[in-house]
């Protein structure tokens, strides 16, 4: 009967050891990552990151976020849903900062906290993970696929895998291809207007090449990046070059917390510069702001591509 009992105990811890799906495997980078059991103190980098975190409502799981407070203004929504998780730091965290809080897990990106003295390799060393945003991979593997809403889709999905919520992932990321496909349904037949997102930068502007989100968006939307011949992320451009694909609608960066004057100081400079104030889209004030959110990789790129859609085609949700 004790032999029973033990028989019949073990298969129940059998089965659910298989029921939560661990160990899991996701590719970071190309690099395969394994996790035998889902994280449970894990740090995220910046707000678009931490918005894909509370999405699948991880918060139990979350010991600190950094990258917020330094560049934009409080935002009620996300106060809400950061409730008692500490901010560690209001722009990139240390070495040190990040070890005080005991993570077993840094969701970030290269340029999205993962710079100088913290990388991946160093993290390792103390026995932290790093889950690495795959918009940031081509700043170490050149051999990337262009942006594509992949970029979203496939980390919100690699999210979910790594805590057990793979389910969950998928049905939020089902729900939002199908908002994607009503969109595009709507402005099938119109011809792609010409897009430049304008980020920052006086001499010489700060805008999306080819593997950036903000191509992928643009392209959701029915339009064009002007600058996707540049085979980089986020990158620095020049005026001439801006200034000859003629753009006919312009994306303005908004940083909310007054950083190059907001996107006015942004619209302000461009209708006084000589190059950029000739162009149809200056010239028509055709112009949409948006935040940081909502053109890095996270949730917000869903109502970023209905926003931009709708300002592009008024006509096809009249």
């Amino acid at each position: 009967m004790k032999k029973l009992m033990l028989t019949a105990l073990l298969a129940v811890i059998s089965a659910s050891v298989s029921a939560s799906g661990f160990p899991v495997t996701v590719d970071n980078c190309g690099q395969p990552m394994t996790f035998t059991q889902a994280p449970k103190r894990m740090v995220v980098q910046d707000i678009n990151m931490s918005e894909m975190a509370f999405e699948l409502h991880l918060q139990p799981e979350m010991v600190g976020v950094s990258g917020i407070t330094g560049w934009y203004k409080n935002i009620p929504s996300f106060i809400r849903l950061q409730g008692s998780i500490p901010e560690i730091s209001p722009k990139y965290p240390s070495m040190e900062t990040l070890l005080a809080v005991k993570p077993d897990l840094f969701f970030a990106g290269w340029n999205y906290g993962l710079r100088g003295d913290v990388t991946p390799k160093a993290l390792a060393k103390f026995n932290i993970k790093t889950l690495i945003l795959t918009e940031s991979c081509v700043h170490v593997d050149t051999h990337r696929p262009r942006a594509s809403m992949d970029l979203l889709y496939g980390d919100m999905e690699r999210l979910g895998t790594v805590f057990g919520k793979q389910e969950d992932a998928v049905t939020l990321v089902n729900s939002w291809k199908k908002q994607v496909a009503d969109l595009k349904a709507k402005i099938t037949g119109y011809k792609p207007l010409r897009v430049f997102l304008y980020d920052s930068g006086v001499d010489k502007p700060y805008t999306s090449g080819a593997y950036a989100m903000p191509t992928a968006i643009i392209e959701a939307a029915g339009g064009k990046n002007v600058m996707d011949t540049l085979n980089n992320s986020w990158v620095n451009a020049n005026w001439e070059s801006v200034a000859a694909t003629e753009p006919e609608f312009i994306i303005l960066m908004d940083y909310q917390s007054g950083y190059n004057g907001g996107a006015d100081g942004l619209k302000l400079f461009l209708e006084q510069h000589p190059l950029m104030k000739n162009t149809p889209a200056v010239l028509h004030h055709r112009y949409l702001k948006l935040k940081y959110q909502e053109m890095t990789p996270g949730p917000a790129n869903i109502a970023a591509i209905n926003k931009l859609a709708r300002a592009l085609y008024p006509a096809a949700f009249q």
